[in-house]
């Protein structure tokens, strides 16, 4: 298995003590930022087919992305992960 540094993007947390699961928390200022980060992460989801979990509030969202193969998070979660933090830069420049 590789190292959790090798797996989980830089802000990214591990679930639970494994790699079955990452998650990260990202705040924005006002809820339209927040509703375009939710829209574009939609978009993102449709296209790749993934749908991670979220929870949202007005200016949180929080995003976990389960192992695409229920045993370990690898390469395609890996770039979904790094693809949701593109669009959070995106929105909030």
């Amino acid at each position: 298995m590789a190292e959790n540094g090798d797996v989980v993007p830089g802000g990214w947390e591990p679930g639970k003590g494994s790699l079955v699961s990452i998650s990260k928390q990202y705040t924005f200022d006002r809820y339209g930022v927040t509703r375009d980060f939710l829209d574009r992460v939609a978009d993102l989801s449709e296209a790749d087919g993934y749908h991670p979990n979220i929870s949202f509030g007005t200016t949180y969202v929080n995003i976990t992305i389960d192992a695409r193969d229920g045993e370990a998070i690898g390469e395609a979660d890996r770039a979904f992960a790094l693809e949701v933090d593109r669009l959070a830069g995106e929105v909030t420049s």
